[in-house]
């Protein structure tokens, strides 16, 4: 089987295209644990357990260098009567923080004992 420079050219794209994929993938996956931990610790519920993809850019991280930012978004409701929207932003592969809108919150019920 001989091979010219074309093939290995078209196979090496093909590499990093699914290489990039692959990465993307886990990136979306840490995102929907870190939403996911992130409305457990403040009593939300997390709908449809889902993240998706809203914005891909590049910026500039704290220490100056270009960064690939994900800005994804997802549900979350508290009082079970209304949907907001929220979203995860990650930069370079790590989560940077969560954002949610102004929105109603129930304190829990407090225990008579």
């Amino acid at each position: 089987m001989n091979l010219d420079l074309s093939d290995v050219l078209l196979i090496t794209a093909l590499v990093m295209i699914g290489a990039l994929f692959w990465r993307s993938h886990g990136i979306r996956e840490r995102a929907l644990v870190a939403t996911r931990r992130f409305c457990e610790r403040q009593k939300l519920e997390f709908l449809d357990e889902s993240v998706g993809l809203e914005k891909l850019t590049l910026s500039k991280d704290n220490h100056g260098k270009r960064r690939i930012t994900r800005i994804y978004r997802f549900e979350f409701t508290v009082t079970g009567g209304e949907r907001y929207e929220g979203r995860t932003v990650v930069q370079g592969g790590v989560t940077q923080r969560v954002e949610l809108p102004p929105h109603r919150y129930t304190p829990p019920p407090e225990e008579l004992h």
